[in-house]
């Protein structure tokens, strides 16, 4: 075999491109992606807490007994242990609930939740930190909106005569 001929096929080959695999990207269904939403908004939620332990100034409130303009006492602990075990809960609800149902209380919980994170910047001097935490937990709210408004829908079947025909010879 001449050596030119195979090294301007080797060439040939090298120039073309490989045919490339394309990702499959699924749809993910409704359920799911509301429960990773809340989990996101969880996480934010928490961790915002959390760090807010770092502000100078916090930790000496709470040893005084006092968070924000609030005494600490039984009925704030219940009341921030409900605040947070809501969208907790939301997580496995989305996962189990009925459509209908699920639909229903993901938009009401995440619009109840929008005035609730809202008021979380009131009074806060790091403007920054609090806005970007309570930014980003408003957009995840609204995703959870999106979500659920646009949960979709089954046509039901149309009835063609042969369908009744076929449902009437079954009942009888």
């Amino acid at each position: 075999m001449d050596a030119s001929i195979l090294t301007t096929a080797t060439e040939r080959m090298m120039r073309t491109r490989q045919p490339t695999t394309t990702l499959e990207d699924q749809p993910i269904p409704v359920r799911a992606k509301l429960a990773a939403t809340w989990t996101s908004f969880m996480f934010l939620y928490a961790y915002v807490d959390i760090l807010n332990f770092f502000t100078p100034g916090v930790v000496e409130e709470i040893l005084d007994g006092k968070v924000f303009e609030f005494d600490l006492s039984q009925t704030f602990s219940t009341t921030a242990l409900t605040l947070v075990a809501i969208p907790i809960l939301m997580v496995v609800l989305s996962m189990t609930l009925p459509a209908r149902v699920n639909r229903i209380a993901n938009l009401v919980v995440a619009l109840f939740y929008v005035p609730v994170t809202a008021f979380n910047v009131v009074g806060e001097s790091w403007l920054y930190f609090y806005g970007l935490g309570i930014g980003l937990e408003l957009i995840l709210l609204a995703l959870i909106v999106r979500y659920a408004w646009t949960w979709p829908r089954t046509v039901p079947m149309a009835t063609s005569p042969d369908h009744e025909t076929v449902r009437a010879r079954q009942q009888a």
